[in-house]
């Protein structure tokens, strides 16, 4: 088995594990709490399915990888400069989870001196697992996936998603917005689920997908994913994604520097303000 399978084979388990997890509050029901407030409205949620996740997780990849550092949403702090690393989201899309639709995710991915080499999307509520290692292409539920073959935005769907400031980030995305509309784009999708909105990348749905401010957990797993189904990720303004809080644009690639253009056009310039 090579060391890539045995590290795949490793996060698809521990996302099973994860999932699990949040299946089972989702049954019992889950009382969700306010992680940050701004302005006396609650935009961020977490709850102990979050945190529970998290720990099976992480205690698993900790198990197995025990000189492996682990960076997650809630309780993981891991050394992002360690030449072995583990990214963890344990429930992508919680305002989703919180409201009882079924479009959440688990996202692991492993990075090998900044770069990443194994990722795992998977929506335990609907047992869909997306796949992908370096160099070995993109698969959802074992079967491979491809980028869509559009060269103009007008034949394409385009994903967004929204941060949770409600000032002038919010402004910049609908500016965005806007603009991809005047490329007469089939529609805008907003699902608020980073993880899986890259998939649809990688799986040929979206031709394009953006969003002005993600954590590293949210597209760490689907960045690769959508690299191997043949795309192109980076951030707002076309450069490099770093593995850190960043904006991000995924595409097919034949449409990357069209969307670059309108998202560098629109990108917050400023740090997100309720005001």
């Amino acid at each position: 088995m090579t060391e890539h399978q045995t590290l795949l084979d490793a996060a698809i388990k521990a996302a099973q594990l994860g999932g699990e997890v949040l299946n089972r509050y989702l049954n019992e029901g889950v009382q969700m709490r306010d992680k940050s407030s701004a302005g006396g409205k609650t935009y961020d949620l977490v709850s102990d399915a979050d945190l529970d996740s998290e720990k099976a997780i992480g205690e698993y990849l900790g198990n197995q990888f025990p000189n492996h550092e682990l960076l997650g949403e809630e309780d993981l702090d891991g050394d992002v400069n360690a030449d072995h690393l583990w990214v963890i989201d344990p429930l992508d899309g919680t305002n989703n989870y919180a409201h009882g639709i079924p479009h959440f995710a688990v996202s692991i991915a492993h990075y090998h001196c900044g770069k990443p080499t194994v990722g795992v999307i998977f929506n335990p509520a609907r047992n869909d697992l997306f796949t992908a290692a370096e160099n070995q292409g993109a698969y959802r539920n074992g079967q491979q996936v491809k980028v869509c073959d559009s060269d103009s935005l007008a034949q394409t769907l385009v994903g967004c998603g929204f941060y949770y400031d409600r000032g002038a980030m919010m402004r910049s995305t609908l500016n965005a917005v806007e603009e991809f509309f005047g490329h007469d784009i089939h529609g805008i999708r907003r699902f608020g689920t980073a993880s899986l909105d890259l998939c649809q990348v990688g799986c040929g749905q979206f031709g394009a997908f953006f969003e002005y401010q993600l954590s590293p957990w949210d597209f760490a797993a689907g960045r690769l994913f959508v690299e191997e189904a043949g795309g192109r990720v980076t951030d707002g303004r076309g450069g490099p994604l770093p593995l850190e809080m960043s904006s991000v644009v995924a595409s097919n690639g034949q449409l990357h520097e069209i969307a670059i253009d309108i998202t560098a056009r629109h990108h917050p310039s400023t740090k997100p303000s309720d005001s």
